[in-house]
């Protein structure tokens, strides 16, 4: 029998021919997989869209939750449920994680940039040992490259994500990313003690 028509689906039989598939992916077959994504991905992108809204986040989401299903598939279970529902239920569950870590962190950066940036410098710190602390990170952050340190500027003391980084920066995201991730582990074996 052809590959071909080996994932041609029954007439009639969407939901069974999407969980023969999520059983043979459960199996390892790459080929059932890439059917599956094929016939899913773009709803399970809108779902994820609907509740991520950026789009860049929504393709990161999207790609998780295909990784997911890749490694879970022999979890499915047809009497929970549609292949659909299950997928929809997955990628609906990972959106949402994902909105809450972003409003985290972004809430976390936003309380230390007010706490620590956003203030003149004699209202920093009320302890000497505060303000030895912020100097050595301004040290630090200067012994940074310049990319390094505008990067890291304007992702962890601004207002903008990595993806908006790059698009500010006309840099593509996997390079600000480098630079980011680099010089945070520069800092890091600065002000670490010895």
């Amino acid at each position: 029998m052809d590959t071909k028509d080996r994932y041609a689906p029954a007439p009639g039989e969407p939901a069974t021919y999407l969980a023969v598939l999520l059983q043979e992916t459960g199996q390892g077959c790459d080929k059932a997989f890439t059917e599956f994504y094929r016939r899913t991905s773009r709803r399970v992108f809108g779902a994820v869209r609907r509740v991520v809204v950026d789009n860049g986040l929504s393709e990161e989401v999207t790609q998780e939750v295909f990784i997911l299903v890749w490694q879970d598939a022999s979890k499915y279970n047809p009497a929970l449920g549609s292949p659909t529902a299950w997928l929809l239920t997955i990628a609906h569950r990972k959106a949402v994680d994902k909105v809450r870590s972003h409003q985290r962190s972004t809430s976390r950066d936003a309380r230390w940039a007010t706490a620590s940036w956003a203030r003149p410098y004699d209202e920093v710190a009320t302890s000497f040992l505060d303000r030895m602390e912020v100097l050595q990170l301004m040290d630090s952050l200067a012994a940074l490259s310049p990319l390094q340190r505008e990067a890291i500027v304007l992702a962890y003391f601004g207002p903008l994500t990595y993806r908006e980084v790059a698009d500010k920066l006309s840099e593509p995201l996997p390079t600000i990313k480098s630079r980011i991730r680099d010089g945070l582990k520069q800092l890091r074996e600065q002000l670490e003690p010895a």
